[in-house]
């Protein structure tokens, strides 16, 4: 019954996507770095697209089918800024100026992680992404994907881009610092998350 029950909770649909899209990290790189034709910039580019449209579609199926897991939840997550900085630290490789991009993100989600263990350690969680947060990785996976896809693209246009990123990043920044430090209503209890 237990090995019942844990094949119920990985093995399905939405954590074999995220999966995909940690086992699609390694492929990219090795295109990307090695790129020499417009065609590998391309292939690339399609990688970033399919780990794109798998995020999207794993949510949808994991709440129209009820196969929300706790495993999916932190499979999810982990499967995004893996990709985020992944795709970041290859693009700061070839455009020095997103290494400041790198800079933010390192503190963005490292200060999620730690407000959000320490917010575990008093029985409690924030129960899902911020709004501010979904816009900052929308933003950031399109214009690193152009990025990606135009690599003839001037250093000023790549600064401006970096300028763009990085204000959403500061203002997903700013939003979860003051849920987490606020505790808003999205902070409830591990019980009233089991509930809900």
């Amino acid at each position: 019954m237990m090995i019942k029950d844990w094949k119920k909770d990985i093995l399905t649909i939405p954590n074999l996507l995220s999966l995909f899209r940690l086992v699609l990290i390694p492929v990219y790189v090795v295109i990307y770095l090695n790129a020499t034709e417009p065609v590998h910039y391309y292939i690339a580019g399609g990688i970033l697209a399919v780990s794109c449209l798998t995020d999207m579609i794993d949510g949808k199926i994991a709440r129209h089918f009820n196969m929300i897991s706790t495993v999916g939840k932190i499979l999810d997550p982990l499967a995004d800024k893996a990709t985020q900085f992944t795709l970041t630290i290859c693009l700061a490789i070839r455009y020095p100026v997103l290494w400041i991009i790198v800079s933010l993100f390192v503190l963005k989600e490292g200060f999620q992680l730690i407000a959000g263990y320490l917010t575990l350690r008093k029985g409690k969680m924030l129960t899902g992404a911020l709004m501010s947060g979904k816009i900052c990785t929308t933003i950031l996976f399109v214009s690193l994907i152009v990025l990606v896809l135009v690599p003839q693209l001037s250093e000023e246009v790549v600064g401006i881009v970096a300028i763009i990123d990085g204000i959403f990043m500061l203002i997903a920044f700013a939003d979860y610092a003051r849920t987490y430090y606020k505790h808003t209503p999205m902070i409830q209890s591990l019980d009233q998350e089991n509930e809900t």
